[in-house]
């Protein structure tokens, strides 16, 4: 008999995204149930999925959910995905808002409120429902509470009587920090803010939380399961994740191929296969133009989606942009992010105007246009918890450039004439980068031998099905240590 899953997430696509969890919460509930899992989604309703106009019903459940010295209405809606069915807690004070998490200009004020109310609502429907979940998946600190709920205020509850929690980290820079005086908020004991609980550094952590609280800790490739444990990468949270290494988890995020393949992709304006790779040549000619970008045959056209934030390199691609503009390479940049790199990336499209062009917008159809239209694609990373867009680019025969750091290192595999599915350098400087890419430009100059370094590329299989499989692993792991406590 299959498990019951509950995945809780601040972010799904199609009904919203800011980054790669929502990739993950929205594809992985369809791959768990084709392993004959019953899953069930649970998101905020946003403005943006209102705005959208999926097919969402009210359930006609109404609950209270206590918050600090109030009592919160909540109302659940309920739609479907890809055949999972998907909770929507409704909350207009709380989530009829532009952005998901806070403006360009910084987070909001109430978010601690905003998803101690959300965690506790989750919880509520469960229980109106009467889902008696095997595992509740929780994913990045906005549902941080919900394992440390499980643990404390709802530790009686049948419906949970035989519940694991299983919370991945996306991204560790992100840990939804808080100051004391709002604890209350949370409605949790006040014995459980402590070092060995929510307390960081006199702050309420909600990434610790979920880290502390939950019976597994999943991140989303290997090589950053083994990063988050070292001061580095784990941002003060380290040491939480090295008393706990034996519970921590390396699952690779997937891809969803039935949306990101150039066979069957309806955005481009010719599609292709590694059999016959034609077609890429009228997706480069329609970037070219869509970007105002001038190159020869001969140039390598480079494409970059990104998050303008210091985690994606922008600061060593800004140093080597002088040195990079020498070779024959244009550059198509597609990005929203820091207002600070939007200005610095503007100024330095206008000194290079026919070879660096920047579009600030997050544009799906035009993130499909870049991945097949480029032949190489750029992600400098400081840090990258796993990346998608190297794996599309695979997929789509654009070769990565990538840091050697978390997930782009686990797929990414450094060029020789043998072997090798892209360019990854170590150091993270601009002289690496620089000479990373003039490594694939003279690559680029050997026809043959690109065409056979894009075909390894797009042999690459990095489907949901296989990460599912190892949810399953994790989901096992999780209830096998809740039968221990």
């Amino acid at each position: 008999m299959g498990l019951n899953v509950v995945i809780a997430a601040p972010e799904a696509v199609p009904f919203a995204k800011t980054g790669g969890l929502a990739d993950v919460a929205g594809s992985l509930p369809a791959a768990l149930s084709r392993l004959g899992l019953k899953v069930v989604l649970f998101m905020p309703f946003y403005r943006q999925v209102a705005e959208k106009g999926f097919e969402i019903e009210p359930t006609g459940i109404e609950i209270a959910v206590p918050l600090g010295r109030r009592v919160v209405m909540a109302e659940a809606l309920l739609g479907h995905h890809q055949g999972v069915p998907v909770y929507f807690i409704r909350r207009d004070e709380f989530f009829d808002r532009t952005f998901l998490y806070g403006t360009p200009e910084g987070d909001y004020f109430d978010n601690l409120e905003r998803y101690a109310f959300f965690s506790r609502a989750v919880l509520e429907v469960v229980k109106a429902r009467n889902l008696a979940p095997d595992v509740i998946h929780c994913n990045d600190w906005q549902t941080g509470l919900i394992p440390a709920y499980l643990k404390d205020m709802y530790r009686g509850e049948p419906v949970f009587q035989n519940t694991a929690a299983v919370f991945t980290v996306h991204n560790m820079a992100y840990q939804g920090q808080f100051p004391a005086n709002l604890y209350d908020a949370t409605g949790l004991s006040f014995q459980l803010f402590n070092p060995e609980g929510l307390e960081f550094w006199g702050s309420i952590n909600l990434l610790k939380a979920g880290l502390v609280f939950s019976e597994v800790v999943t991140t989303v490739s290997k090589a950053y399961s083994r990063e988050i444990q070292t001061p580095e990468y784990g941002y003060g949270l380290d040491g939480v994740l090295r008393k706990r290494k034996d519970a921590v988890f390396g699952i690779l995020n997937g891809a969803d191929y039935s949306e990101w393949d150039p066979e069957t992709d309806p955005v481009l304006p010719q599609n292709y296969s590694p059999g016959e790779l034609k077609g890429k040549s009228a997706c480069r000619k329609k970037l070219l133009r869509a970007f105002g970008l001038k190159a020869r045959v001969k140039t390598l056209v480079i494409g970059m989606i990104t998050r303008l934030a210091d985690q994606k390199g922008l600061d060593i691609l800004s140093e080597a942009m002088p040195d990079l503009m020498k070779m024959d390479i244009a550059l198509a940049v597609l990005g929203s992010g820091d207002r600070r790199y939007q200005e610095v990336l503007k100024d330095l499209s206008a000194r290079y105007p026919e070879r660096l062009s920047v579009k600030i917008a997050f544009d799906s159809g035009l993130s499909h246009l870049v991945e097949a239209g480029a032949d190489a694609f750029l992600m400098p990373s400081r840090f990258e918890p796993c990346g998608l867009n190297q794996i599309y680019s695979l997929k789509y025969g654009t070769v990565p450039i990538v840091r050697a750091t978390g997930g782009l290192d686990d797929t990414v595999r450094d060029y020789s004439e043998e072997d090798g599915n892209g360019f990854k350098f170590k150091e993270y400087s601009a002289p690496a980068l620089i000479e990373k890419v003039a490594e694939a430009v003279d690559v680029y100059s050997r026809k043959k031998e690109w065409s056979a370094l894009q075909r390894r590329g797009m042999s690459e299989n990095f489907s949901w099905d296989d990460a599912a499989a190892r949810y399953l692993e994790a989901y096992n792991a999780a209830k096998a240590r809740l039968l221990k406590i």
